[in-house]
C-alpha cells in the first residue's frame, strides 16, 4: 500500500511538473534565451513564450521579467503592463494576511520537492526596483506625475521590507551549519561595502531626480542626501547637495561647499544633461551541496549561492559633450542580491532541514513497510532514491534582466545637438536645450547599448 501510494506520488508530482515551472528545470537555463536575445536586433521576439507564464507558479517572476525585456526594447506601454501584473501580484501576497489553503498546498509541495514549489516572491530589493522602473516607464511615456507616484512607493518599500525582513527573522531558529556559516561570511566579502538589500542609492537617486524635475527640490534633496549616505563618494551626488542647499538657503551649505567645493551651475543658453548607464546583467543563483547528520547517516541538500565575481570594470566615459565625462557608480545591483541572499540563507537552512528529514523518514517507513511484507527492500525504495535525487534542486530564481550595475552623470551645457557614445558604442544624437534637462538612459547588455532620451 505504502509503495503504491510513493509511485502515485511521485508520478503525479512529475505530470503536474507544469505548475512548478522551476521545480525540475532550473531558472537560470529558462530565462538564458531571453537574455541572449536582448543582445540581439529584436530584442523581444519571444516575449510571448515568456509571457505566457506569468498566470503559473512563477508568474510575478515572469512578469518581472517581461517587463524589463520590452523596455529595454523601448517599449514602455507593453513594460508598463507587464510589471503593473508584477505589482498587483505583490499585492495579493501583501492581502494574505492569514494563511490560505492555496498556501498550505504550497508548502506541503516544498516539503516533498524543494523551495522551487513555493511560489515565487521576489525579495526586497526587486520589488523597489519595479517601482523604479515602472517610474522610468511613466516619465519616458510623458507622464511625470505618474512616475512620481511609482518612486514615492519604491522609497515607501524601502523601509516596510526591512521591517518585514526582521520580522520574518524571528520566526527563524538559528541552526549551526559549517557549510552555510562559511557561505555567510563568504557572501559578505562579495557585497563589499554594501551591508543592505534593502537600501538602494539607485533609487533614491531616481526619486530625487523626479523629485527635481517636477520642481520639488526640497524632496529631491532628502531623497539625494539618502542616496549619499549609501554611496558617499558620488562626487555627482555631492554635486547635488551642494547646489540644492544653496538654491534653498540651506544651513548645511557652507559645510557642503567645504567638503565638495562651490556649486556648479548652469550659465546663460545652458542645459542640463543627466546619463543613466545601466551596465551588464546581475549574476546567477549557482547551487552548493550541504551536509545534515541524522541519525548518525549524513544527508545532502542543496542550497543556492553566489560564485566570487569578477571585479567590474571602469567606470564609463562618455565622449561627444564640449568635453568627456566620466560616470561614476551609483548602485552596484550585484551587492545587493547577494545580500538579499545571505540575509535570506537561515530561513533556507531552516527548509531544508525539515525537508530532508521528511525525505528521510518517507525513505525510513517505505524501507521498513517492504522489510515486514516480504524482509527485502523493492522498487519503492529505489523509486524513492530517484525521486530524492531529481526533486533536490536549490532554488536559483531570481530577477536575472536587472543590470549588475548602475552609474550616473550630469553636466551643465551649452544648449545644441551632440553625437554622444559611451566606450565603444556607436553614436547616438542627442539635443539640449537651454534651462531644460536631457536625460538619457543608455542599457548594456554585453555586446550591445540602447540609448532612449528624454527632454524635460
Amino acid at each position: 500500500m505504502l509503495r503504491t501510494f510513493c509511485i502515485g506520488l511521485i508520478l503525479s508530482l512529475s505530470l503536474s511538473g507544469c505548475a512548478f515551472n522551476s521545480v525540475f528545470v532550473n531558472y537560470p537555463s529558462q530565462i538564458a534565451p531571453f537574455k541572449q536575445q536582448l543582445n540581439s536586433e529584436t530584442p523581444a521576439a519571444n516575449i510571448t513564450d515568456l509571457a505566457n507564464n506569468i498566470s503559473g507558479n512563477d508568474g510575478l517572476l515572469y512578469a518581472q521579467e517581461s517587463g524589463r525585456i520590452m523596455q529595454v526594447a523601448g517599449d514602455f506601454t507593453r513594460s508598463k503592463t507587464y510589471y503593473q501584473q508584477a505589482i498587483d501580484a505583490y499585492q495579493r501576497f501583501d492581502d494574505k494576511a492569514i494563511v490560505s489553503a492555496s498556501k498550505l498546498g504550497a508548502g506541503a509541495s516544498s516539503l516533498l520537492l524543494n523551495d522551487n514549489a513555493i511560489p515565487y516572491r521576489g525579495p526586497g530589493y526587486e520589488r523597489i526596483m519595479l517601482h523604479q522602473y515602472q517610474a522610468l516607464n511613466y516619465l519616458f511615456s510623458g507622464d511625470i506625475q505618474g512616475a512620481l507616484v511609482e518612486v514615492r512607493r519604491s522609497n515607501e518599500l524601502q523601509s516596510l521590507e526591512q521591517a518585514r525582513y526582521q520580522q520574518s527573522q524571528k520566526s527563524v531558529q538559528d541552526m549551526a551549519n559549517g557549510v552555510i556559516d562559511d557561505q555567510v561570511e563568504r557572501l559578505g566579502k562579495e557585497a563589499g561595502n554594501v551591508t543592505s538589500s534593502f537600501l538602494n542609492a539607485y533609487s533614491y537617486y531616481t526619486t530625487g531626480l523626479l523629485h527635481e524635475l517636477a520642481n520639488e527640490p526640497n524632496d529631491a534633496f532628502i531623497d539625494y542626501r539618502k542616496a549619499a549616505q549609501i554611496t558617499p563618494d558620488n562626487v555627482f551626488l555631492q554635486q547635488d547637495l551642494v547646489r540644492l542647499a544653496k538654491q534653498l538657503s540651506m544651513p548645511q551649505y557652507d559645510e557642503f561647499k567645504r567638503r565638495w567645493g562651490e556649486a556648479t551651475l548652469p550659465t546663460a543658453g545652458q542645459g542640463q544633461v543627466i546619463f543613466i548607464i545601466e551596465k551588464g546583467f546581475v549574476p546567477e543563483k549557482q547551487s552548493i551541496t550541504v551536509p545534515f547528520p541524522i541519525n548518525g547517516n549524513i544527508q545532502s541538500a542543496s542550497l543556492a549561492t553566489y560564485l566570487p565575481q569578477h571585479p567590474l570594470a571602469n567606470n564609463n566615459q562618455i565622449q561627444g559633450l564640449d568635453a568627456p565625462l566620466t560616470a561614476q557608480a551609483i548602485a552596484n545591483i550585484d551587492a545587493l542580491a547577494i545580500n538579499a541572499l545571505k540575509e535570506d540563507l537561515p530561513a533556507a537552512l531552516f527548509r531544508q532541514a525539515a525537508r530532508v528529514y521528511a525525505k528521510y523518514q518517507m525513505n525510513r517507513s517505505v524501507q521498513n513497510s517492504d522489510q515486514r511484507a516480504n524482509n527485502q527492500v523493492d522498487a519503492a525504495a529505489m523509486v524513492m532514491q530517484i525521486f530524492n535525487v531529481i526533486t533536490e534542486q536549490a532554488d536559483r530564481r531570481s530577477w536575472l534582466t536587472l543590470p549588475r550595475q548602475a552609474q550616473i552623470a550630469r553636466q551643465f551645457i551649452d544648449a545644441g545637438s551632440y553625437n554622444i557614445h559611451l566606450d565603444n558604442s556607436k553614436n547616438v544624437k542627442i539635443d539640449v536645450t537651454a534651462n531644460r534637462t536631457t536625460l538619457i538612459w543608455a542599457i548594456e547588455t554585453g555586446n550591445r547599448t540602447r540609448f532612449y532620451s528624454i527632454i524635460i
